[in-house]
């Protein structure tokens, strides 16, 4: 039932795609861009960053595996650190507290754009000790360590109540 389903999206993309030029047209495969939106759960707009977009899609479902970096088994951090390095080329620290302590400028919830960073504490010194990549519309890309990576709302009590700050990266 999905595939027709996505295959009109597609033609419907294409048809909408063919004429226009905006600074998002160029290389970009629009099939690859519908099917990154299945797979986060969302919209992908115009006004999106697709790179960001296709990149985290493609993180999605990877196993939870601690000091992993890769997509055959990552942490949190090492998602985070590898879609960054791939999407924005810049490195970050390697552990959630210190990407929070050196990488960021710390920023309200109300205040983050996509690509910004949400940081949750788990323990009782408010330490960050989980990151994730914020998609939009409340919703976040993180490593879950009993889901693997998958995409969370900032409004799930269990992150509302474990939330630390946002973090735009410097």
């Amino acid at each position: 039932m999905k595939a027709p389903f996505l295959f009109i999206i597609i033609l419907a993309l294409g048809a909408l795609t063919s004429c226009r030029s905006s600074r998002h047209d160029s290389g970009i495969d629009y099939r690859q861009l519908a099917r990154a939106g299945l797979k986060l759960g969302m919209d992908v707009e115009p006004e999106d960053n697709f790179q960001l977009m296709i990149e985290a899609a493609s993180w999605m479902g990877t196993p939870y595996r601690y000091g992993g970096n890769t997509r055959k088994g990552t942490d949190c951090s090492g998602m985070v650190s590898a879609i960054y390095l791939q999407v924005y080329k810049r490195g970050l620290h390697r552990s959630s507290a210190d990407i929070y302590q050196h990488d960021c400028h710390h920023i309200s919830r109300n205040a983050l754009r996509q690509g910004d960073l949400v940081f949750f504490s788990t323990s009782s010194t408010r330490k960050a000790s989980h990151v994730g990549i914020y998609l939009k519309n409340g919703r976040f890309i993180h490593a879950s360590t009993s889901k693997g990576v998958i995409v969370s709302a900032l409004e799930e009590d269990y992150y509302k109540k474990h939330w630390l700050k946002g973090g735009r990266v410097k």
